[in-house]
């Protein structure tokens, strides 16, 4: 490995996620909400829910109780007035609904002065759900949209229909009160409705466009989840505020800046990647290969969510596998590196946040009796990365607004 090439990709990755965490964000939005003059109440959910909600506790000073539902091990500690639970993601689980439920019980009854702080992050799809269907449909649901391809989102116009509190649902559960909705984006373009599925946005998308992507898929519904797909759903809130802080691009900046202060030309490529990971790794060791003789320290970045269609049964993530595809285009060349990381620290269903790769690698996998086009058929990037140093854990970062892939030549 290449020890000066993975310390400038750990510094940039260090840099970058820092840039998107949401305290400030929160921060900024709360200084135009005004309770109503009843109760005020938080309801957080997401990846990010635990460090929105302190920071929005922190600015407020206190709130009359609240609710922080995010991901296994991203509770860091407790929350004056605010109960936190951790469920399953990216396939909710039992305690997704339980603590959904909470959510509902702790909004249920209010008056037109009480007020709803509801903070927003990705992940909320599957951590803040009551299905309407059975918990077993639910997860066989999003396993086959996790795994056939789909992007997320046609999962989430699937998936609102299917839930009692997405597109639009629970503001209408916490009327007549006010909810004041702040959202970090994790969805390109910054799509409201589609963001943790829109629990407090209404609804943008169609029924038709609900049943097409089931037949597009191939999905295998019961006669009540088919029906459920025909609902349409709240068009019009009148109940809400919302604020959207935070967004790849930032996420972006932050990596360019950084690279910048490590001497490197830095090309921002796209921050709408959408694409299977393992084509965007190739294509990044192309960008690579074609500038190797160019004489300059150059960083291109690209940044959106790219998907993976499963083939086997290994252990990985998108960027895992968008890095380990970007293994054999660079092998050889000196100084060249790419690696993945997810905002939030959590690629997959690892402890990685992402995969880094450089001109050794290929040689270090062989090494070790490993074939790269092998792991990647069996989606096993994981364990073939963890073989070679090649895994970037960060641990929950607290944030998540999209991914951020850069491919680094040094001169």
């Amino acid at each position: 490995m290449d020890q000066a090439l993975r310390k400038d990709a750990d510094q940039i990755i260090s840099s970058s996620i820092r840039a998107v965490l949401p305290d400030q964000a929160v921060a900024s939005a709360l200084k135009t909400f005004q309770p109503g003059g009843g109760r005020t109440l938080l309801v957080s959910a997401g990846k990010a829910a635990w460090q929105m909600a302190r920071a929005a506790v922190d600015v407020l000073g206190r709130v009359d109780g609240g609710i922080v539902i995010t991901k296994y091990g991203h509770v860091m500690g407790e929350i004056p007035g605010v109960v936190c639970r951790e469920a399953g993601h990216p396939v909710p689980d039992e305690n997704s609904f339980s603590a959904t439920q909470e959510a509902l019980d702790l909004v249920a009854g209010l008056t037109p002065a009480d007020s709803v702080l509801f903070l927003l992050s990705g992940g909320g799809s599957a951590l803040f759900e009551k299905p309407l269907v059975s918990g077993e449909e639910l997860q066989d649901v999003t396993r086959q949209l996790l795994s056939c391809g789909a992007d997320i989102v046609e999962m989430n116009t699937v998936r609102k229909r299917l839930s009692a509190v997405k597109g639009g649902q629970f503001a209408q559960a916490c009327a007549p009160a006010r909810v004041f909705s702040i959202v970090l984006s994790d969805i390109l373009g910054d799509p409201l409705d589609m963001i943790a599925s829109g629990p407090a946005y209404p609804d943008l998308s169609t029924a038709e466009q609900a049943a097409a992507i089931a037949e597009k898929y191939g999905l295998t519904l019961s006669e009540q989840a088919r029906g459920l797909l025909e609902r349409e759903l709240p068009h019009r809130l009148d109940n809400v505020t919302t604020q959207i802080t935070g967004s790849v691009r930032e996420l972006c900046a932050a990596a360019a800046a950084q690279c910048a202060a490590l001497g490197y030309e830095p090309v921002l490529l796209t921050d709408q990647l959408a694409c299977e990971a393992r084509e965007a790794g190739s294509f990044l060791a192309a960008v690579l290969k074609t500038h190797a003789g160019d004489g300059r320290s150059l960083a291109y970045i690209a940044g959106g969510e790219t998907v993976v269609r499963l083939t086997g049964k290994g252990m990985g993530g998108r960027n895992q596998e968008l890095a380990l595809a970007a293994a054999p285009g660079i092998a050889g060349l000196t100084g060249a590196a790419v690696f993945s990381v997810g905002s939030d620290g959590t690629d997959g269903p690892t402890d990685a946040a992402g995969g880094y790769v450089d001109g050794e690698t290929l040689d270090a996998l062989k090494a070790k009796d490993l074939d790269v086009f092998s792991v990647l058929r069996e989606n096993d990037a994981y364990h073939a990365l963890r073989a070679v140093d090649g895994l970037v854990i960060t641990g929950a970062t607290g944030t998540n607004v999209n991914d951020v892939a850069v491919a680094l030549l040094r001169r």
